[in-house]
């Protein structure tokens, strides 16, 4: 049986959270900087991304190829990603393998070189990778979405940057960035697996518990910029590509990350699109056929949030999806859900949260977001208990904050035959 995660504080202020999975062979071990690219500006956006492809380009004691050869010789694997409010850096091995893991994944952490060749040549992968988003209209209208909501705030920035703020960066300008924001008090070290059994909480303690970047060194630290509070408006926006398709993403204020509301939210989106016998995929893609891919989704960030759905369709059907899209939101109010069709959804979400929890991966990710970005940690039954506190009252209080008409915002990617007043109609 999972025990209960545990956190551990450092000296140093560093977190260490974790979850004994003694059932398994696996350990799956991640660092979480609370560092995205929220916290960059104008000058600097894209950087936090930057980062993390550079860590991965060698250090003071390996190469690029070693540590790609290192990880593959125990069949293991090594990744990161960047968001807008955090980056993560892990690994996944078989338990006995975690030494390895640790060894690699902390030196790439600490000792990385940020070569000025290696700079150069990974700008153009960065480059490359901007263009395929933009070679991409189903991302590249989450972005504008996105863009267009948080107009103003650096929410609304791209995570990849562009190519003219990537071009400027150098290995004084990550070194300064790594030293001012990639500190003790804004990591967490989380692991999940089968930790008993590799010593994995006193193999992290002896690594982890020097990590002070503040001490010693040519750069001062300095704290990080202050991002202030950033809100929800609407707003229209479109863009013409050379395609065939229409790609729409409707955006609604959401809420906050951590709230007790996330739940409820979360049986919504199911409801409305989250899955094959949701109402907009039920109506739109199997009733009518008027889309292949249509669905929704919820986003929150630390003040903020929205709730999106997303279509890609024909150009002449667009004023038909919008308009059976805001048809299906009003029906949720004329025609309510029923205490039958709620804890259907119910039982849905904790069987798709139950099944996740028994890969190790899954496990670190859930407790080292919680732990980053609310500071707290809840059990699996803490979970299952608020899913079963959802009644029809607390979902429909939830459908009356979001689908504010007032508060609609819209992006369309489309080709030249695209009526973009069809879209602007909708949202005026």
């Amino acid at each position: 049986m999972t025990n209960k995660p545990t956190v551990i504080q450092l000296d140093n202020g560093l977190r260490v959270v974790m979850v004994d999975m003694p059932f398994v062979r696996s350990v799956s071990f991640g660092i979480w900087v609370k560092n995205g690219s929220r916290n960059e500006d104008a000058a600097t956006n894209g950087i936090s991304h930057f980062i993390e492809h550079m860590l991965f380009k060698g250090t003071a004691n390996r190469t690029a190829k070693e540590i790609a050869d290192e990880m593959d010789e125990i069949g293991g694997q090594a990744n990161a990603y960047t968001t807008k409010e955090y980056t993560c850096f892990y690994t996944r091995t078989l338990d006995s393998h975690f030494d390895v893991a640790l060894d690699v994944l902390s030196d790439m952490f600490f000792n990385a070189q940020f070569s000025e060749d290696d700079i150069k040549k990974e700008c153009n992968v960065i480059i490359e990778e901007i263009n395929m988003y933009e070679d991409s209209p189903d991302d590249l209208v989450h972005s504008m979405l996105q863009q267009v909501m948080y107009k103003g705030g650096t929410l609304g920035q791209t995570v990849l940057g562009t190519a003219d703020t990537i071009k400027t960066f150098n290995q004084s300008a990550f070194k300064q960035y790594v030293q001012n924001n990639y500190t003790p008090d804004r990591t967490v070290i989380a692991v999940a697996g089968n930790l008993t059994q590799c010593g994995a909480i006193e193999k992290i303690n002896a690594v982890f518990s020097k990590f002070d970047r503040k001490k010693g060194g040519a750069i001062i630290a300095i704290e990080p910029t202050k991002q202030p509070l950033q809100t929800y408006k609407p707003g229209f926006i479109t863009k013409e590509k050379d395609i065939e398709q229409v790609h729409i993403a409707l955006g609604f204020p959401g809420i906050a990350a951590g709230v007790e509301e996330s739940y409820t939210m979360a049986a919504l989106n199911t409801i409305l699109g989250g899955g094959m016998s949701s109402r907009l995929f039920q109506t739109i893609r199997e009733e009518r056929g008027l889309a292949y891919s249509i669905y929704s989704y919820a986003a929150s960030f630390i003040e903020t949030g929205f709730l999106s759905i997303y279509a890609a369709l024909a150009p002449e059907q667009l004023g038909s999806v919008l308009e059976l899209t805001f048809a299906e939101i009003r029906r949720l109010f004329t025609e309510k859900i029923t205490q039958t069709q709620l804890d259907k959804t119910k039982e849905q979400l904790k069987s798709n949260y139950i099944l996740s929890l028994e890969s190790s991966s899954s496990h670190m990710n859930s407790i080292g977001w919680n732990q980053l970005m609310l500071d707290r940690l809840l059990t699996a039954n803490d979970i299952i208990e608020k899913i079963d506190q959802i009644n029809l009252s607390m979902f429909y209080n939830l459908c009356e904050q979001v689908f504010n008409i007032e508060q609609v915002s819209l992006a369309l990617v489309g080709g030249e035959n695209t009526d973009w007043a069809i879209g602007e109609n909708f949202v005026k």
